[in-house]
């Protein structure tokens, strides 16, 4: 009889098991694991979407990623649009929200780096040689050259810096098609609106209707440098979990394929 008793507890403790286990799986997994919600330089995009694929997978929390000009993200920060972590193409546009105090300082690290490379139509025959005074506006004619808006978004400055040193910056300033960010840029140049453009190594990676005309010398611009913080407004507890990810040897590889330097 003890042991029919015994069997019975058994096989009711069992069914409470059963029973609570499917509770707890009518419950989304991510109920508990906000969302963790991220500004992000429009250079990123494919590295770090494929990235973030994998962290929602090992860690049953997504991410949503704003993407765009470092300089509009920042704006939007300063004015109060909700994010947790910012990731700039560039120093200034960290330094701007670190002197409003709007990034945990302790949080913010150097990220990544990148090249900065002229590109051209898959289909299109332009040569050139990068150096001083190479002949950029003979080569663009009567087209125009697509890069980010110089005077704010980072691969725009970047390129004006290079431009400048290289002394033909006057030569092909009225020939400029400013583009809200370096994305935009590549696209002028994939849809055939532009003949040559100036943007990311890594964006030239992501677009197979463009190719590499040439890489401009590290030493004619000033280092292309990707910082990540998390921001003074976040009190989202995964947002430390997600930063350190990316700063791992596990999230190398995604930016290394897109033609990243990673730190």
């Amino acid at each position: 009889m003890g042991g029919i008793v015994a069997l019975a507890t058994i096989r009711m403790l069992t069914l409470q098991w059963v029973a609570l286990a499917l509770v707890l799986s009518s419950v989304p997994a991510r109920a508990q694991f906000p969302d963790v919600v991220v500004f992000a330089a429009a250079s990123l995009r494919n590295a770090l979407d494929a990235a973030n694929n994998l962290f929602l997978f090992e860690n049953g929390s997504g991410v949503k990623v704003s993407y765009g000009a470092s300089s509009a993200l920042a704006k939007q920060i300063e004015n109060g649009a909700p994010a947790d972590v910012f990731i700039s193409a560039d120093n200034d546009w960290m330094d701007y929200l670190a002197a409003r105090k709007l990034i945990k300082p302790d949080t913010r690290e150097k990220f990544l780096g990148n090249k900065l490379v002229l590109i051209t139509g898959a289909n299109s025959n332009a040569a050139l040689t990068i150096g001083p005074n190479f002949p950029l506006a003979q080569a663009l004619g009567n087209g125009r050259l697509a890069m980010a808006d110089p005077a704010a978004v980072p691969a725009g400055k970047y390129g004006k810096a290079a431009l400048e040193k290289l002394g033909v910056w006057a030569s092909v300033a009225n020939k400029v098609a400013p583009a809200q960010d370096v994305r935009a840029a590549l696209a002028f140049v994939s849809r055939g609106e532009a003949p040559l453009g100036i943007v990311y190594q890594s964006d030239a990676a992501a677009d197979k209707n463009v190719k590499v005309v040439a890489t401009f010398p590290e030493s004619s611009h000033p280092p292309i440098i990707y910082p990540i913080a998390i921001l003074a407004s976040s009190s989202n507890g995964v947002a430390p979990v997600y930063t350190q990810y990316l700063l791992s040897p596990k999230a190398e590889p995604f930016f290394e394929k897109q033609g990243f330097v990673v730190y």
